[in-house]
């Protein structure tokens, strides 16, 4: 595990904390302005669509497989965060699996709250089939809040009869809004996504009660007839038992589920992609479990 990288990384990170009492526009500005100098990969090409209400960045190279599409939901709790906060991960899933890739941007809350960014996200997957794609050709990924929104739109397409995509790939998502799992308490000193902020999120997007829709919270849900999914988190995060309680109720759904938990990873360490190790490895082995699944 590359120690010395991520512990330069947080204690840069450091430097910039949020704003103290700031407002959705002053926190959504914050952390878009850490974001923005990531570099991303050279000979990168992206065109604006008209995917979904808020449209999304497609992201492809010259020698890119259009045939298939992975589409990128990214994180920030429903709360903030964009597809240029997330292109890092977006840019190095397109070079890794030469595929293109749809970074989707979605409604966010507190202006517009549940089930806004899961209607944007069903949305985005419908936009994607009218284009053309054959299901089996698209991969739903996400980080965060942008895991939950993938798997949910997969249990949607499901239920109402749309076809389901050829696979998932998600890195810590965001399930379980209790706060009871072993890892909020064992997983205390995990640094960026805190108790206090998850609960920010929370109240921003669900309001003041814990959600009761299945599709808000995929995983005390009906889990089977899903695609293959990779599930990706790290040890020193919240987040941690999510991702391991979806993949036992997946696979014990029929569902075939891949979890690898990164040993010394905090949140959202694939944002860190060009100056930590595994970040960069994190998102190319989603590139290569999605072009491995897709058919197209």
């Amino acid at each position: 595990m590359s120690k010395q990288q991520l512990a330069a990384i947080l204690q840069t990170s450091a430097q910039f904390p949020p704003p103290v009492n700031g407002s959705p526009a002053d926190m959504r500005t914050w952390f878009e302005g850490i974001n923005a100098q990531t570099p991303i990969p050279d000979g990168v090409m992206t065109t604006r669509v008209l995917s979904g209400p808020l449209g999304g960045d497609l992201i492809h190279y010259p020698d890119s497989n259009d045939k298939c599409l992975i589409i990128h939901f990214h994180g920030g709790g429903f709360f903030f965060g964009s597809s240029r906060s997330h292109r890092v991960i977006a840019a190095n899933l397109a070079r890794a699996s030469g595929v293109a890739v749809l970074a989707a941007d979605y409604r966010l809350a507190p202006e517009h709250p549940a089930p806004a960014a899961h209607d944007d996200a069903l949305a985005v997957y419908k936009w994607a089939l009218e284009q053309g794609f054959s299901p089996s050709a698209i991969c739903l990924s996400g980080d965060s809040a942008g895991g939950n929104l993938a798997v949910s739109t997969a249990m949607r397409a499901r239920d109402e009869g749309l076809p389901i995509p050829g696979a998932l790939a998600v890195m810590s998502p965001a399930l379980d809004f209790t706060g009871q799992s072993e890892s909020f308490c064992s997983a205390a000193d995990a640094p960026l996504l805190t108790p206090e902020l998850i609960e920010l999120f929370k109240h921003a997007y669900f309001g003041a009660g814990v959600p009761a829709s299945p599709y808000l919270t995929p995983l005390n849900s009906d889990l089977s007839k899903l695609p293959p999914i990779l599930i990706h988190v790290g040890s020193w995060e919240l987040l941690r038992d999510d991702s391991v309680q979806l993949a036992e109720r997946l696979r014990r759904a029929g569902v075939f589920a891949e979890l690898k938990v990164w040993e010394g990873m905090c949140h959202s360490w694939q944002l860190f992609a060009p100056m930590l190790d595994e970040g960069m490895a994190s998102i190319e082995e989603a590139a290569v479990f999605a072009r491995a699944h897709l058919v197209g």
